[in-house]
């Protein structure tokens, strides 16, 4: 049965450090829409990472690793070719034409530059029953690419979320205004799918929960004796964690905290540096939930980064933060749910005290540490 469980850790920590190795934020492009009542257009701006477009379109022309206007620029027409092409907005029974796009822009995300395209589709059909989306941009190069798309229909003051993936890549767009129960549930699943895919956000808890199945005893370090001591430590430090982030993101959300993000992304890499060094130096039987509290109120803008690119309906405020606020927490748990049965059957291996715990350790530090000198020093590219 150990052994089953020492090749399930395996896979989980590979999967972990895979995903981290490949980047620190997935590949999401931000799409709004917007219903006219006095017209059949709809106003459509959709922002794209550059780095995204380089890899297919091949922009960085002399080759040195950055990206500069004029580069960008020239391939105007190449990007929004793409674009469109990967893009279909139905009315009725009739596709939607698009018309010239206004000059192509660039804009600032909380994980790079964006191309913004700014453009209008018209839709002849008059007043359609239905409006379907189709999205499928990378979907061909990278299956894990997302569309966050705000919809506001005609006539409308609230919008609708929806997220487009290969799995959900056509989507009915509502005409009618959504209810707060479907605001409320989109932005619980996408706090969940953010927990998931937020790879600093995992490591930093991962880190904190590590030594929750030993105990120090008399300068050494034993097992846990009871699964009700671990599952303490667990809950500890998850609720310090979740609290913190909360009160972070709710205030950064109503915009009255703000902090640059180049300096939350960096201490949010640091904190999971100390976290890791912490297990290093036998943090065993520390107070980890007051670390998990205070570097937590940092995770929280993290997290509110991720929600300004999203958008937060102002008609429906206070139910998107709930929803994105318990999704963080839910997805925080499942994960919790994976690691605590694994961790304490393995507890008393020298498998887990070494090869999980210190080893683990060290990695997650060292992947932390590209992490930081990427996002303080502002380098692109690298190993992670």
């Amino acid at each position: 049965m150990k052994r089953i469980l020492a090749h399930i850790a395996v896979v989980v920590l590979s999967m972990v450090f895979h995903s981290a190795a490949l980047a620190h934020k997935p590949s999401d492009s931000y799409l709004t829409l917007r219903g006219s009542s006095s017209s059949e257009d709809i106003r459509v701006r959709w922002d794209i990472a550059l780095r995204d477009l380089d890899y297919v379109l091949e922009l960085d022309r002399d080759g040195n690793g950055e990206l500069n206007w004029g580069e960008v620029r020239s391939r105007t027409a190449d990007i929004t070719r793409y674009a469109t092409e990967h893009l279909a907005l139905t009315a009725g029974d009739k596709a939607c034409t698009w018309q010239p796009p206004a000059p192509l822009q660039l804009d600032k995300h909380s994980d790079g530059t964006y191309a913004v395209l700014t453009m209008n589709a018209k839709c002849e059909s008059g007043n359609p029953r239905e409006l379907k989306l189709r999205y499928s941009l990378f979907f061909d190069v990278d299956p894990s690419h997302r569309g966050l798309v705000q919809w506001q229909a005609p006539g409308s003051d609230s919008s609708q979320a929806l997220i487009f993936s290969t799995t959900s890549a056509e989507q009915m767009l509502a005409l009618q205004p959504q209810g707060p129960w479907s605001t409320l549930r989109q932005y619980l699943l996408d706090g969940v799918w953010h927990i998931w895919i937020g790879y600093d956000h995992i490591l930093f808890l991962l880190a904190l929960l590590l030594p929750a199945v030993l105990v120090k005893r008399e300068g050494r370090i034993e097992a846990a004796p009871r699964f009700g001591g671990a599952f303490v430590e667990v809950v500890k430090v998850v609720t310090a964690f979740t609290l913190a982030h909360s009160i972070t993101l709710t205030l950064a959300a109503l915009q009255l905290i703000s902090l640059p993000s180049r300096i939350v992304e960096s201490a949010i890499a640091l904190s999971v540096i100390v976290a890791a060094l912490n297990n290093l130096r036998g943090g065993v039987g520390s107070k980890r939930w007051v670390m998990a509290f205070a570097f937590g109120l940092l995770h929280g803008f993290g997290f509110a980064s991720v929600l300004a690119d999203l958008g937060l309906p102002q008609d429906a405020l206070l139910l998107a933060l709930i929803g994105f606020n318990v999704g963080v927490e839910v997805g925080q748990l499942a994960i919790v749910a994976v690691f605590l049965p694994v961790a304490f059957a393995l507890r008393k291996t020298a498998f887990y005290r070494v090869g999980v715990l210190k080893v683990g350790s060290l990695l997650v530090a060292l992947v932390a540490l590209w992490w930081f000198v990427q996002r303080a020093f502002d380098i692109q590219g690298g190993p992670f």
